[in-house]
């Protein structure tokens, strides 16, 4: 017995230092009750008084984190035996299904410390650090533990990882010589490599994809685009509607021009460059228009006359008016067919004529701006990452990325190293919403779940415009309903106050690497209250490799040693003096 509680204040029990000279800060001890037993952690020591801090119950072989009442004055207390140490660490429970070797205790002797599968990666997960303390590392000997382990094979597990540098292909890319099930499979954005170049198929996109792939800064913006996909959907789904619903949109733009009130030179110029720009082969300038006896082109009955009018206006808008189709029926394209960027680009063309556009300068500018997006993206090398020979369906897209010679992949990496920070961060966010809604819709998703690991997160899950323009965030929309969906996220960052306070508000699992930055070490605080002021001291003077783990996953917060990934990420830091330095 080390003495008995003389004073209990909030959290923190008191008792008399009966001349303990050894080493006890940090250690966990059990507190005697009558009804059950609490747990608590040394936090000081000096010659007098012993400072306890309470961070559970004992019930049988149970713990309990958190506190519901407080123990009585002059309750025994005792160090832990090896049982009760089990107990905290998750060794008494362990199962080849259920638990996970996470790494060692630096407090006692390195003791094997275990957390549940199940309560891990059913729920979302923050790792948090500051470079070079270990996350990379840390996340990578996660897997490689889960994959590595003996007695069970994790054969139908599916991890994505956002791989913002290209450094987890050293980690991972040789998991099949653990078992012939597992598999490894590495999508790049180096646009000079032959295979594996990232894919994305616009036909399998949303609206809201789009919106973000031509990076959508007002929300006026959003019905053009929409107008462009459902011309998207007539002039490839229903080839029978094309050139008659082309010559409805040229028709109707001419019609708007005729009706502005503009002067006539004007109204000739304008028409004159809708038709030099969009045609058909019916309507064009030189289409002829009959009249009794003869027959002129459409570009003679836009002269002016000697009185300053158009000659023909009325038998031109009266030849027009048979080109206009009322109420034709649009629809978003259904994912049943293959389209282009170009062919959204043509269909963009005609959106911007359509609807009167060109009578509202402003609205046609915003419309016009994402065109000008689109057209640098279709002229842009970006556009490998969109060529395809042939149409595929969802279903037959995701069988493709994550199957290996029609292997199951269990981790599918996705380097966007090689492309802008932007473009990156729009890739990821198209994946996410891929993987949402597919297991969404899934009525097996409980049997398949994903895990989207997202590397340097900060750069990808933050308070963006998103929620303003298309009405939410899709990582804020997985945090608050993956987890139903079987789809979670693992997020790595050195900044977490630049993460999204919506998504840290619902994770539920943690691994805190050392962190210093004071702005860092606030949000923390603030968005995990109840870390306390000596947690928070200790990550900030974590060793590299050393961490602080709590949440659903472990059975108490504590501080670990991880081991090494082996092999490791290709994130370690450079050896200077190796690099500088010759022998003479």
């Amino acid at each position: 017995m080390l003495g008995k509680i003389t004073e209990i204040k909030n959290n923190y029990c008191y008792m008399l230092n009966n001349n303990i000279k050894e080493d006890i800060i940090d250690l966990y001890v059990k507190i005697i009750n009558t009804e059950f037993n609490f747990i608590g952690e040394i936090i000081n020591v000096n010659p007098d008084i012993i400072t306890i801090k309470l961070v559970g119950e004992l019930n049988k072989d149970k713990f309990i984190y958190g506190i519901r009442k407080k123990p009585n004055i002059d309750s025994e207390v005792y160090l832990l035996k090896k049982e009760e140490i089990d107990i905290l660490f998750g060794i008494n429970n362990y199962n080849s299904f259920n638990s996970l070797y996470v790494g060692r205790s630096s407090l006692y002797n390195n003791y094997p410390i275990y957390m549940n599968i199940n309560n891990l990666f059913s729920n979302h997960l923050v790792i948090l650090g500051n470079t070079g303390s270990g996350k990379s590392c840390g996340i990578a000997r996660i897997l490689q533990n889960l994959f590595y382990k003996q007695d069970a094979q994790a054969s139908n597990a599916t991890f994505f990882i956002i791989d913002a540098y290209g450094e987890y292909k050293n980690a991972f890319s040789k998991i099949n010589y653990i078992h012939q099930n597992f598999h490894y499979k590495n999508y790049t954005t180096e646009l000079s490599s032959l295979d594996n170049l990232i894919e994305i198929p616009l036909w399998l996109l949303s609206l809201d994809d789009i919106c973000l792939l031509l990076e959508v800064n007002d929300k006026r913006q959003i019905p053009i685009i929409e107008k462009a996909l459902k011309i998207v959907s007539v002039f490839l789904k229903q080839s029978e509607k094309q050139v008659s619903y082309q010559n409805s949109i040229i028709a109707k733009a001419i019609l708007d021009i005729f009706i502005s009130g503009n002067p006539p030179a004007q109204l000739r110029d304008q028409i004159f460059s809708v038709l030099t720009r969009y045609h058909t082969k019916d309507l064009n300038l030189d289409t002829p228009i009959y009249l009794p006896g003869y027959t002129r082109p459409l570009k003679q009955c836009l002269m002016i006359d000697e009185t300053g009018k158009i000659r023909d206006i009325e038998l031109v808008i009266n030849f027009l008016n048979k080109y206009v189709i009322d109420n034709i029926d649009l629809e978003l394209p259904d994912k049943t067919f293959k389209y282009t960027l170009k062919d959204l680009l043509y269909a963009f063309d005609f959106a911007l004529i359509d609807e009167g556009l060109l009578n509202d300068p402003k609205i046609y500018d915003l419309a016009n701006s994402i065109r000008v997006k689109l057209s640098s993206l279709v002229n842009s090398e970006y556009n490998k990452f969109f060529q395809f020979n042939n149409y595929f369906t969802l279903d037959e897209f995701l069988y493709n990325i994550t199957h290996l010679n029609g292997e199951k992949a269990q981790i599918i990496n996705i380097n966007l190293s090689n492309i802008d920070d932007r473009f990156a961060k729009n890739i990821a966010k198209i994946y996410a919403r891929i993987l949402f809604d597919y297991n969404k819709n899934n009525i097996k998703r409980l049997e398949s779940p994903f895990h989207f690991v997202i590397e340097e997160a900060h750069r990808y899950v933050q308070n963006d415009s998103d929620i303003n323009i298309i009405g939410y965030n899709i990582f804020e929309r997985i945090a608050k309903e993956g987890r139903k969906y079987a789809v979670l996220l693992s997020l790595i960052s050195q900044r977490p106050s630049e993460l999204s306070e919506t998504v840290m508000s619902q994770v539920n699992n943690y691994i805190i690497f050392k962190i210093t930055h004071p702005k860092d070490i606030l949000y923390i605080k603030e968005m995990i209250p109840y870390l306390d002021n000596d947690t928070l001291e200790n990550i900030k003077n974590l060793q590299i490799g050393y961490c602080y783990v709590f949440g659903v996953a472990f059975v108490l917060p504590t501080i670990i040693k991880m081991d090494m990934a082996t092999p490791s990420p290709m994130s370690q830091s450079p050896n200077i003096s190796k690099a500088w330095f010759k022998e003479n």
